[in-house]
């Protein structure tokens, strides 16, 4: 993927341990605020990813980023981060070429939206080369309370369920299953809650986990995302690549 612009904003892939470490420094003050002498937030999975960078064009300055593996099919799928925490035996017979979106987070102050839109744009050029069929990862709400998301999870369980052929198995040990008691909800209440992130696979037809995992390590809760190529609508396809 070549550089891409828009607005005050551009994105690139890391080329070099400089890049990387950049990515690794934002991470760790998103992912882990309350572990101060965390200088970067690194693992295991860096090593095979692209590592997305979105920048303000006129400074340098990293305002988001994110890690993309690809995987050639499904067979390979138990080797994703995802596979950590939830079962995914069922995509393992997926036939496309399958990408994983990881460590997606955007700096303080990003309020606008238009970092996360750059970074879309970006992901979406990089599918269409790539002729991905499934983009997958984890999108985590902050914190471990999950009552205080009760209207998000209804709704996820009401409307955005994965379809059975593809639906991942718990395996964590802490989870919330929000799917097996679906109660009245506030659809507004609801999305307002919804991480950026979530809210963006949403609007294109994603689907989630029929339950959340209880991320101790890094204090959030998170569902299992998935987004069928195929499924987004032509207008927002056509969107994502006008600007990529």
């Amino acid at each position: 993927m070549s550089e891409k612009s828009a607005g005050r904003h551009r994105a690139r892939f890391a080329a070099t341990p400089e890049d990387r470490r950049r990515a690794q420094a934002l991470r760790a003050l998103r992912f882990r605020p309350a572990q101060e002498a965390a200088e970067a937030d690194a693992d295991a999975f860096d090593a095979r990813a692209l590592h997305l960078l979105v920048e303000e064009a006129a400074t340098g300055r990293l305002v988001a980023c994110c890690r993309l593996t690809r995987f050639a099919d499904g067979s390979r799928i138990a080797a994703s981060y995802s596979a950590q925490f939830y079962g995914l035996g069922r995509l393992a017979r997926h036939p496309g070429p399958l990408l994983e979106l990881g460590r997606f987070c955007v700096a303080e102050g990003e309020a606008d939206g238009a970092a996360l839109r750059v970074a879309w744009h970006a992901i979406a050029a990089h599918v269409e080369a790539e002729g991905v069929a499934l983009v997958f990862g984890c999108s985590s709400f902050a914190g471990t309370d999950a009552s205080a998301y009760a209207d998000a999870f209804a709704l996820l369980g009401d409307r955005h369920l994965a379809p059975p052929r593809w639906l991942p198995r718990v395996k964590a040990p802490a989870v919330v299953r929000f799917a097996r008691r679906l109660r009245p909800f506030d659809p507004l209440a609801a999305m307002r809650a919804m991480p950026p992130l979530l809210r963006s696979y949403l609007a294109m037809g994603g689907w989630v986990s029929d339950h959340a995992v209880i991320d101790r390590d890094l204090g959030t809760l998170h569902v299992f995302t998935g987004l069928e190529t195929r499924a987004v609508p032509a207008a927002r396809r056509r969107a994502l690549l006008a600007c990529a």
